[in-house]
């Protein structure tokens, strides 16, 4: 979060949905987005198009059974050129707690193609989910536990084989309904503290957000306030 943001998002029915994004920063130029949302009542795999410098599009297709999941993404498919984007994912439930799966991203274009293979899992217990990822580039794990109804923290380990590096992050959150609050908190191995707070303003559909963050280690800090309505 840096700068100061406006977000106001407006159902116009139950199927439609615009939002209004105005960004005003100092570090780079302030942009403006508007974004619509369709969501039908039959969309078996939506397609997206994103209009920026060029045209892409994408397919999506999942299966879900009673104890497994499945899901296939095509990105910029050109038989022409022979060039295509391809996302696999598999998850299936081994036990009512444990869940075991991998994802396969595999691209193709005129002199290069290539796959990258990663395995999950996932064990979710009564308070608390822990998750490890095992692939080529290297491992992700992560922890989340909730103490109770007002303190959630949650921690994360990467290791990235091929720059040869390792980050840490510990992260909390604290909820305080009775104020209509909520603060977020975030350490890592970066030498990177921040935090947000979050604040609504009942009966009016208004958030109101102020974050800070310090890299003590390039010397840099940011901070932000938005309000987000609806």
């Amino acid at each position: 979060m840096e700068g100061v943001k406006l977000i106001v998002n407006k159902a116009l029915s139950s199927h439609f949905q615009v939002t209004h994004t105005v960004h005003m920063s100092t570090l780079g130029p302030s942009n403006y987005h508007f974004n619509a949302t369709y969501v039908g009542d039959r969309q078996l795999s939506p397609t997206e198009t994103h209009q920026s410098k060029f045209m892409t599009w994408q397919f999506d297709g999942e299966y879900r059974g009673d104890d497994c999941t499945a899901t296939l993404t095509l990105g910029n498919p050109d038989l022409l050129s022979e060039s295509v984007i391809m996302v696999a994912h598999f998850l299936q439930s081994v036990t009512s707690r444990l869940v075991l799966g991998g994802e396969m991203v595999y691209h193709r274009r005129p002199g290069e193609e290539g796959a990258i293979v990663t395995l999950a899992g996932k064990y979710t217990a009564l308070k608390w989910v822990a998750t490890l990822n095992i692939g080529y580039g290297g491992a992700h794990a992560s922890y989340y536990h909730k103490a109770n109804e007002q303190v959630q923290v949650g921690v994360e380990l990467e290791a990235n084989t091929r720059l040869q590096d390792t980050t840490f992050a510990f992260g909390y959150q604290l909820n305080l309904p009775q104020a209509n609050m909520v603060f977020r908190g975030l350490l890592d191995s970066n030498w990177c503290v921040g935090g947000v707070l979050e604040k609504k303003l009942p009966p009016l559909p208004v958030t109101l957000a102020l974050g800070a963050f310090l890299n003590h280690w390039k010397n840099r800090f940011h901070c932000g306030f938005s309000v987000i309505v609806g």
